[in-house]
């Protein structure tokens, strides 16, 4: 691999688009249909001003480590309504996901509306705008994009080590995988760039993922389990084939494969299981809702952690099957304490207050009946069984 396609490679994966280069080539990261004309609406009308921020600027210089669900939170109540900021500067953003550092966004009100276009140079309502030449107001989809800075939907570098580390299988199935049998001078655990022998039908791949024993995930309403995850250890590569050969007592004689650790999150050892690396698709990581109405519970909490804050990950009990996708925001909700009404003499009224809302979560792998999603902000620990709906 040449150093430039590691380069793209490695830039695909931070901005959340992994698979073939030439897919990316291609057809540079998705629009969906839904979005576009969310955008084509707001832009003829623009949004009211009751649903910008409060304290939303007149004017933004995009900088260097900025996001789209930072912007949007910069201008919107709701950040989630992403397309709607894109709707706001359609005009002269033609693609969402193109928005670069340097550039001026401009916030314009008028008859109880508002509406967002990126600035020019010269431009009299920014003295800032950068020279000309400097500003780019139409950058062309190509497969050099990524190298280009164009700016990421959501902090991606939170959620970059999780896309291969967090995985839900449908049942057990590392019982039949390849597994470390012997480590390199006998030793109890082995690290990055150690030796490794591998026993197992390795069906070709060359890298493969390290996993330990695996953690069922229960509804914790129904007790179902909804899937199997994997203590995430770390990776290896291939280095040289076993065989199958006889001994110098003419007795059968295995000879292991030998795989060489590349990385690791928990030191490997003998029993632990092969899963080859998968071939990521092409994936744009966009902030929108549901398309339908969703509500869950969380049924895991990434890491052996019993709570979870903001930037962590927890696993939540809807998948593909219950039209969760990739980008979704979803709205946790604070479960109601138990309390009492004593404020009349003599009686005592028992009382659930209601639950409140404090905070969301970032959906960015979705499985059949499990997904993972990264806590964007929270008030208090997020716990096993706590709610989640519609943001």
């Amino acid at each position: 691999m040449s150093d430039r396609t590691r380069r793209r490679l490695s830039a695909a994966l931070l901005f959340g688009c992994a698979g073939p280069l030439p897919a990316l080539a291609q057809s540079g990261l998705p629009v969906l249909p839904q979005w576009r004309e969310t955008a084509r609406r707001v832009a003829d009308a623009g949004v009211a001003l009751e649903d910008l921020a409060p304290n939303a600027p007149d004017s933004h210089t995009v900088q260097r480590g900025d996001t789209l669900w930072g912007i949007s939170t910069m201008f919107l109540k709701s950040p989630w309504r992403w397309p709607e900021l894109w709707g706001m500067n359609l005009e002269q953003v033609a693609n969402p996901h193109l928005i670069y550092p340097g550039q001026v966004l401009v916030l314009e009100k008028s008859a109880g509306r508002a509406r967002l276009r990126m600035a020019t140079a010269g431009d009299p309502a920014v003295a800032s705008v950068p020279a000309a030449g400097t500003v780019k107001l139409s950058p062309r989809v190509r497969s050099e994009l990524l190298e280009n800075g164009a700016i990421a939907s959501v902090p991606l570098n939170l959620i970059g080590p999780f896309l291969n580390e967090a995985v839900v299988f449908e049942g057990n199935e590392l019982d039949g995988a390849p597994r470390i049998v012997a480590t390199q001078e006998g030793r109890v655990v082995i690290s990055r760039g150690e030796t490794a022998y591998v026993r197992g039908d390795l069906a070709g791949a060359r890298d493969f993922r390290l996993f330990r024993e695996l953690r069922p995930l229960a509804d914790p309403l129904t007790r179902e389990v909804l899937g199997y995850e994997g203590r995430y250890v770390g990776t290896a590569e291939f280095v040289r084939a076993g065989e199958d050969t006889v001994g110098p007592n003419g007795k059968p004689l295995v000879v292991p494969a030998t795989f060489r650790i590349t990385s690791t999150r928990l030191e490997a050892g003998v029993g632990d299981r092969l899963s080859p690396v998968p071939q990521q698709e092409l994936v744009a990581y966009v902030p929108r809702p549901p398309a339908g109405q969703v509500e869950g519970r969380v049924i895991g909490i990434y890491g052996d952690g019993l709570n979870a804050g903001q930037n962590h990950v927890v696993a939540i009990n809807r998948g593909r099957r219950d039209g969760m996708e990739r980008g979704n925001v979803l709205a946790l909700w604070r479960a109601g304490r138990d309390a009492a009404d004593t404020t009349v003499r003599g009686q005592r009224t028992a009382m659930r207050l209601p639950d409140e809302r404090h905070g969301l979560l970032f959906v960015f792998r979705v499985f059949d009946r499990v997904s993972y999603a990264l806590i964007l902000d929270v008030l208090e620990p997020v716990q096993r069984g706590d709610r989640f709906s519609q943001p």
